[in-house]
């Protein structure tokens, strides 16, 4: 594969959520491939250390947990004491844990929803300030494919992710007049390492293959490269919108 480089991206300042394995570490990894200055939290601070350092110069860690929200806002304030106000925030941090409906108590609930989705809102409403007196930002939330299919068997984990839909649309209309652009990202069954663990087997991802126009599996680095292009100036004009990298498989 030979992907491309954006000349916009060089020393602008990303914070990303849930950075420090899977998707998140592909894109991490993909902004410091781009010379930008890329901040990142994550809970796992083992693995979110040994990026930080293994990627060095202009990338740094913070471990918080995002269900706190005062943790988070502490956190993105010392990433923006290191490396400066966040032009683009990409909200990826999640977990697709299976449940059943009948056994989901108000408490677990909430807890889905703060992993989830609430986070995702306030860490909006961190970064908002400093790219309204900038002018400009891309704001990237990580939605999926699974409510759209009506996958069962995740249905917390589903309400959250069909809501950051809406939550992309509000905030694009109330920020846009800033020119700050907010965006979902869809993806479909991704191969991350945590998936791979838990949940394939080779017949279920046959049948993944099967529903898909494109006969490969979707690798953590496709959606680095959707990511990248919706923070860089080539996305100018996009706002409020979904855009699906799932192999076509809706």
């Amino acid at each position: 594969m030979q992907f491309a480089g954006y000349p916009s991206l060089e020393n602008r300042v990303v914070f990303v959520t849930g950075g420090a394995s899977g998707i998140g570490a592909e894109v991490v990894r993909a902004f410091a491939d781009q010379g930008s200055k890329v901040g990142f939290v994550d809970l796992d601070e083992k693995n979110g250390t040994a990026l930080a350092a293994e990627l060095g110069g202009n990338v740094h860690f913070i471990a918080c947990d995002l269900r706190d929200i005062d943790a988070l806002k502490a956190a993105f304030a010392g990433l923006e004491a290191a490396i400066g106000p966040a032009e683009v925030l990409v909200n990826n941090a999640a977990r697709d844990d299976r449940h059943g409906w009948q056994d989901v108590t108000p408490d677990y609930y909430d807890e889905r929803i703060a992993t989830n989705l609430r986070h995702m809102f306030f860490a909006i409403q961190a970064v908002a300030p400093g790219m309204i007196a900038a002018g400009k930002g891309s704001i990237i939330n990580f939605g999926s494919n699974s409510w759209f299919e009506a996958v069962g068997g995740m249905p917390v984990y589903t309400t959250a992710k069909a809501a950051v839909h809406g939550m992309t649309r509000s905030f694009a209309r109330d920020l846009g007049r800033h020119r700050i652009r907010v965006n979902t990202v869809v993806p479909g069954w991704v191969m991350t390492e945590r998936q791979k663990e838990l949940w394939t087997t080779p017949e279920k991802l046959d049948r993944q293959r099967e529903s898909q126009c494109l006969p490969d599996l979707i690798e953590p680095v496709y959606l680095a490269r959707m990511v990248l292009f919706l923070a860089s100036d080539d996305a100018a004009m996009c706002t409020a919108n979904n855009y699906m990298v799932e192999a076509g498989s809706i």
